[in-house]
């Protein structure tokens, strides 16, 4: 994706029905009933979505997207930065599928290009600032996401609920 494209972006239903949702306390996962929706993005979200996407790519970031026709159905975006003391990871900055989208391989997928792009650009990991929900946190250990013991501190303070993880890049 480029970014002209990101005006797309608000064609993507990021709602969801959580029912459950993790928390790391002194290292430990806890999990909570949660068994509410989470709406698509409001104005103000869907703004600092596309602002944050644009600053990505515009700074050396990488997009992919997912369409069905001329409809954006997900998308996901590696970060530029550097991450960790070797600085060896590249964070999946955002990554989304349309709830009519789901559980057909795209973010697996988005999973695969993402850590091809960033092996290409010689790192050894993935950081992944995964949403607490189940089903968020489920996927990434499925595809081999595991808590760090050492999260950034700067997607800590922009996620500070996010469950913070690393996936190993194949060499």
């Amino acid at each position: 994706m480029r970014p002209d494209d990101v005006s797309l972006l608000a064609q993507v239903d990021r709602s969801e029905k959580i029912e459950r949702i993790c928390r790391v306390e002194n290292g430990q996962e806890v999990w909570t009933e949660a068994g509410h929706e989470c709406p698509g993005w409001n104005d103000e979200q869907l703004e600092g979505l596309q602002s944050r996407f644009l600053r990505e790519l515009e700074a050396g970031g990488t997009a992919f997207g997912a369409y069905d026709g001329e409809r954006l159905a997900g998308f996901g975006l590696l970060g530029h930065r550097r991450i960790g003391p070797k600085r060896d990871k590249l964070a999946v900055d955002l990554m989304y599928v349309g709830r009519p989208y789901r559980r057909r391989g795209i973010a697996t997928r988005f999973m695969q290009l993402l850590g091809q792009a960033a092996a290409e650009a010689g790192a050894g990991y993935l950081y992944i600032s995964s949403a607490e929900s189940s089903s968020a946190v489920g996927f990434y250990r499925s595809i081999g996401g595991e808590n760090t013991a050492e999260p950034d501190a700067e997607l800590l303070a922009l996620e500070p609920l996010d469950i913070h993880m690393t996936r190993r890049l194949k060499s």
